[in-house]
């Protein structure tokens, strides 16, 4: 690789021929192209001491992959150092225009036919968090996903998850059903007195506003527990 330029900015330009993700892409097509690479297109250039590359690892890094990085607020993908305006602005489109055509396509939105499907979706991700996050797995009247959202970050109970924010994205997209899903950072996904309660509160909600609560998931390390086949506020 050569030095970076004058303004102390690394550019894909620097790269050697055969190393540059744009190249590649066109070579190979995008399948060729890990994610930080594919980053590193939209981005262009780098920053002094660090290539377009290395900026889209660092991003995943410190955002926690992609899908941190999507629900990552603008303003902090913004402040990150080597970011700015534009560059925060093309990915947060990019991976929006992603999003809308995941949901455009029907046949390619996975199925919901039992507990494991919807584990399987978040399970990877969620079992390594620090903190504990409240999802909500939002599907059609085939159980199929039209998308997962994220409702609360942090200490998560009964007093502090608002039925009706739980409900807002449901009704914002036209879903039949939801699943909602939280880990706990101490691995045992033994549900709590809270997560009962809450459990509870969601289904009857949801009864009322004809939006059924299919399951509620725990998700500890390596393991799950749903809340449906263990009859915990489904009774």
């Amino acid at each position: 690789m050569s030095v970076a330029n004058q303004q102390g900015s690394y550019r894909i330009a620097d790269l050697a021929p055969d190393e540059r993700p744009r190249e590649r892409l066109k070579k190979n097509g995008p399948g060729a192209l890990n994610t930080a690479e594919l980053l590193a297109v939209l981005l262009r250039t780098g920053v002094s001491g660090e290539s377009a590359v290395q900026l889209g690892q660092r991003l995943l890094k410190t955002f926690g992959g992609l899908a941190g990085l999507q629900r990552a607020d603008y303003t902090e993908v913004e402040s990150q150092h080597g970011m700015g305006e534009a560059k925060a602005t093309s990915l947060k489109a990019a991976i929006e225009l992603g999003q809308r055509l995941s949901v455009q396509h029907p046949e390619n939105k996975p199925t919901i036919s039992s507990p494991a499907d919807a584990a399987a979706l978040v399970q990877y991700e969620m079992s390594a968090l620090a903190q504990e996050h409240l999802r909500v797995i939002l599907v059609d009247t085939r159980n199929r996903v039209i998308g997962i959202e994220e409702l609360y970050r942090g200490s998560i109970n009964f007093t502090s998850a608002r039925v009706g924010e739980i409900f807002r994205p449901a009704i914002r997209r036209d879903a039949a059903a939801i699943i909602l899903v939280h880990n706990h950072p101490s691995g045992d996904p033994s549900p709590s007195p809270d997560d009962l309660a809450l459990t509870k509160a969601v289904r009857e909600a949801g009864i009322l506003l004809d939006i059924e609560l299919l399951d509620h998931l725990v998700i500890g390390q390596g393991r799950y527990i749903s809340m449906k086949e263990r009859k915990l506020g489904f009774g």
